[in-house]
């Protein structure tokens, strides 16, 4: 998929058929509901939800993994972090709502079309009309913000891949310009794909 479409993966399932707006809802409800969670017990059956609403999306176990893989590293280091000053409970707690909200925002843009998205932020942001603002314009902007962030995200694994290939994982050079030219390479693309749906104003 490209930075356009979005990850959707279209499937027959009634999670597919739901409205997008009631999907960003329940997103939002979701993780309010993970941050009051109180106990590694709540947050299991929490887990078990979540795995239990993939495999209801049939998206697939790839894609379902492409969602969290990105924040892995992250995961570790905060656990570490959690660990060092707040126990092992605090930090196994504190990393299970992260990827559980990660989760569940991939699982959104998984069974949610570009189209579908943009039309329901663009109603939640219609009252922006009265500062000026164009609400389709910004929902489209925050649509892609999203979506950037997994593309970065993997394409910062792979130069890091290719450190490691090439016996260079310890240069800050050669993994900050392959990374910066990469991502200029997806944001040219991106404004060409843009400006061929006529949005190049």
């Amino acid at each position: 998929m490209n930075g356009l479409t979005g990850a959707y993966v279209p499937r027959a399932t009634p999670l597919h058929r739901l409205p997008a707006g009631a999907k960003l809802a329940g997103l939002a409800v979701a993780c309010t509901v993970l941050v009051l969670l109180s106990s590694l017990l709540a947050l299991g059956v929490a887990t078990l939800v979540v795995v239990a609403l993939y495999a209801w999306s049939r998206v697939g176990a790839a894609a379902a993994w492409a969602q969290v893989r990105p924040v892995r590293w992250f995961a570790v280091a905060l656990f570490a972090f959690q660990l060092l000053f707040a126990g092992p409970e605090t930090a196994a707690m504190t990393v299970l709502r992260m990827v559980l909200a990660v989760a569940l925002a991939g699982l959104v843009t998984l069974t949610t079309r570009m189209s579908a998205m943009l039309a329901a932020l663009e109603r939640c942001l219609s009252p922006v009309r009265f500062v000026g603002l164009d609400p389709f314009r910004l929902s489209l902007l925050l649509s892609l913000t999203v979506r950037s962030v997994p593309v970065i995200a993997a394409l910062a694994v792979r130069v890091r891949e290719a450190q490691r290939a090439r016996g260079v994982e310890r240069s800050l050079r050669a993994f900050a310009v392959p990374l910066v030219v990469g991502s200029l390479r997806h944001a040219d693309a991106l404004g060409e794909a843009l400006s061929a749906r006529g949005l190049d104003d």
